[in-house]
């Protein structure tokens, strides 16, 4: 036998849409990773994954009926065990080589090699390949045992006694090698070449499927059934605009939607349908919603972003009169809409701030208290940070949206769609009467959502969004609920990445490490230690934003080693040390400010001592202390007027003066005197050079 292409398939019944392209993916590359471990594929084989809601499968590219045998060197035991005083071997080695099935192999054919300290014996061998049916049942086995199942099911076998566990029953194994059966098999079933096409519309049902390259072509052509996710997938997203185009639409992005209805489907047939325009008086996110996470649907907007009454359905048959099942979709969402509408027209009967009363007897957390007294904090909260963003009327907004963000929480709509919270409240504010800052603010306090989503829209959002955030971040390090290792299920590290991206986008004139204080401050006394941990958790997720807008670890740590309280000039110092570093004096001149710090880690001298120029023994020193003199003029003058990058640029005229200084000044003089001097002299270049970032961090 030579190397042929191989196929695998497992069919089962529906497996989780959401799951099945992870699925997919997972039991491809799994099998064909152990084939190529086991030498049975080439570590560069295609492989190509297949996943349809009843079935997962995998081509792999030349594949051996056997590996290749295998070079072995067997470590024996040390040759002060296995040879006596005359090199003769021991019983010891005569049992071991007996069990390695090399009992008549002669003393003088074994390896000596030196390991660690003891000279140690070793059996050159050879291992024969593995076999293709004995490689291939390990690797199903392997691959099945790892397979990132959501949920497992267990289900018994046609015996009546055997137990089974799987993500869904499974009742066909094909495995072909070119057109040869692999005997091979895998949760109570044997491998043959019969698969099943479309539940409905395949011409041939079951299918024999003729060798492993003709797989995908007789399940589309006999089948009826397209085998590949990404193919499926691509032949949705197709349809689904050319459908949308026919109506001036566009259907609505959502990547994750269409993965999931790739994963429903077998062969795809997109049809338009639409409801009663009366409910596009509902808010579009709750339309949205709705036809997304109950019906699956696809809604279509106009070129203004609105939504309108149309949307579009991914059916898995293709009927010659498709009118029936648009019929049948337009009747079933009818309820759906009708309950949105329902809860909507129902929400509104009472104001926001007459459903405040509700939260405090909505539980927040076990040990936090109630929804009632989360929000008290973060009203509190929110006047701090409103009144120094904006004075008393910004505090006053904060205030009231504080008050108001939470209450859309027990309402019917939220009930029903959790993931409206806020969406609606803003809604709900406006219907009340509500300020459009207050509005905004209760709509954005969830802001940032996720990575990329969008800040805040106002000053009123962003301080609402930072005490909601800041709150949480406090109280559940104040109990201890820290985030560790891929766990965090308050999304904390969400939450502190939200601090951090309107503090620095938004450009906001607060102190880090006071916003913490405050945060901490509406719980009550006592939580230093938490305190600590919260503001080096900021920190790290400080680093991490940093290091993703582009800057080095090098410039990251510059910067921040200066512990600077305003993050929001954090990208101005950033560029600007990085014009400084691509000047040709910054290596010499960080490579002098790192020795200056470990001099004056050695000395608190130059903290209590004012330079006196009578007490210069050298011209050198003179000459630094005349060009730090002007230089320090020039770069403090640049720095309080924000030119940054400007004052760090002053700095290039201090390079001759201090390479001549360190050429000709011995800094640790024997006079206490003339020491103190000189090391006061450093500490005002130290100073002057460290306003903007730590120089000695770009130090080799």
């Amino acid at each position: 036998m030579s190397h042929k292409n191989l196929l695998v398939e497992l069919f089962v019944e529906e497996l989780p849409p959401r799951a099945l392209k992870k699925l997919g993916e997972a039991f491809a590359s799994l099998l064909a990773e152990s084939l190529k471990s086991q030498g049975l594929a080439a570590a560069d084989a295609a492989v190509t994954a297949y996943a349809t809601p009843r079935r997962l499968a995998v081509h792999v590219v030349g594949v051996a009926p056997r590996a290749a045998d295998r070079q072995l060197l067997q470590k024996l035991m040390p040759v002060a065990v296995a040879l006596d005083a005359s090199d003769k071997p021991t019983p010891a080695l005569q049992k071991k080589l007996a069990a390695l099935g090399a009992a008549d192999t002669a003393v003088s054919q074994l390896r000596r090699q030196v390991d660690g300290k003891a000279e140690t014996l070793y059996l050159d061998g050879r291992a024969p390949g593995v076999a293709l049916a004995e490689g291939l049942q390990k690797a199903l086995e392997d691959t099945l045992a790892k397979l990132p199942i959501p949920k497992v099911m267990s289900y018994q076998l046609g015996d009546g006694w055997t137990s089974v566990h799987f993500v869904r029953p499974a009742h066909g194994l094909v495995a072909l090698h070119g057109d040869e059966v692999v005997p091979v098999a895998a949760l109570g079933l044997q491998a043959q070449r019969i698969t099943q096409g479309h539940r409905f519309e395949a011409s041939e049902t079951p299918l024999l499927v003729r060798d492993a390259d003709s797989y995908a072509r007789q399940l589309r052509d006999e089948g009826a059934v397209i085998a590949s996710f990404a193919e499926r997938r691509a032949e949705i997203v197709r349809q689904l605009q050319d459908a949308a185009a026919a109506l001036g639409l566009r259907p609505i992005d959502d990547e994750a939607l269409v993965d999931e209805v790739t994963g429903l489907v077998e062969r795809p047939n997109v049809l338009a349908c639409q409801f009663d325009a009366q409910f596009l008086d509902v808010p579009s996110e709750c339309l949205i919603l709705t036809m997304k996470a109950n019906q699956k649907y696809f809604p279509l907007i106009d070129a203004e972003g609105r939504l309108t009454r149309h949307f579009l359905v991914v059916s898995n048959i293709r009927p010659a009169d498709a009118s029936r099942i648009v019929e049948g979709n337009q009747r079933v969402v009818r309820p759906r809409l009708a309950d949105a509408k329902f809860f909507f027209d129902q929400d509104r009967k009472k104001s926001l701030a007459s459903r405040v009363p509700a939260l405090a007897k909505v539980v927040y957390h076990g040990k936090l208290g109630t929804q009632g007294e989360r929000v008290e904090r973060v009203r509190a909260l929110a006047r701090a940070i409103g009144e120094q963003l904006g004075g008393p009327a910004l505090a006053q907004s904060a205030d009231r949206a504080a008050l108001l963000a939470k209450a859309d929480l027990v309402s019917d709509m939220v009930g029903e769609f959790p993931e409206l919270q806020g969406i609606m409240g803003g809604y709900y504010a406006r219907h009340d009467g509500e300020t459009e800052d207050v509005a905004f603010a209760i709509e954005d306090h969830y802001r940032p959502r996720f990575a990329g989503d969008a800040l805040p829209r106002g000053p009123c959002g962003v301080a609402v969004a930072l005490a909601d955030k800041l709150e949480t971040l406090a109280g559940m390090f104040g109990i201890g609920q820290l985030p560790s290792g891929d766990k965090d299920p308050f999304a904390l590290r969400r939450h502190a990445l939200g601090v951090i991206r309107m503090l620095i986008e938004r450009q906001l004139p607060l102190d880090s490490e006071a916003l913490v204080m405050m945060a901490f401050k509406a719980f009550g006394p006592q939580h230093g230690q938490a305190q600590a941990e919260l503001a080096l958790f900021l920190r790290e997720r400080l680093v991490g934003y940093l290091r993703d807008q582009g800057y080095s670890a090098q410039e990251v740590d510059a910067v921040l080693e200066l512990r600077p309280e305003r993050w929001a000039d954090l990208p101005a110092r950033l560029a600007a040390l990085r014009q400084f570093a691509a000047l040709p004096e910054a290596p010499a001149l960080a490579a002098a400010n790192k020795r200056v710090g470990n001099i004056l880690k050695k000395s608190d001298a130059a903290t209590t001592v004012t330079v006196q120029a009578a007490l210069f023994g050298d011209a050198a020193e003179g000459a630094l202390h005349a060009a730090l003199q002007g230089v320090s003029q020039r770069a403090d003058a640049a720095f309080d007027a924000g030119d940054l990058a400007g004052s760090l640029q002053a700095l290039a005229a201090l390079k001759a003066p201090v390479d001549e200084f360190f050429d000709k000044v011995m800094v640790n003089a024997e006079d206490p005197a003339l020491r103190a001097n000189r090391l006061a002299l450093l500490g005002q270049l130290h100073a002057a050079m460290n306003r903007v970032a730590d120089l000695s961090k770009l130090a080799a």
